[in-house]
């Protein structure tokens, strides 16, 4: 995988934060389905939430 510029632990980073976008950014799950620290699982949720806020924001109105 290291010849497409893809590693492992880059996989395991894009699918905390997919959860978190697709779960809900709750730090506790995240701790808890991935064995990460809570300060990890807060990172990531506040990614997400700023992503998902930044999602709504763009959404043209009906």
């Amino acid at each position: 995988m290291q010849r497409t510029g893809c590693s492992v632990d880059r996989i395991r980073r894009d699918r905390i934060l997919h959860e978190a976008l697709t779960a809900g950014p709750d730090p506790l799950h995240l701790s808890l389905v991935f064995g990460i620290s809570h300060n990890a699982a807060m990172r990531y949720a506040t990614a997400a939430e700023h992503l998902l806020s930044d999602e709504l924001e763009q959404q043209p109105e009906k």
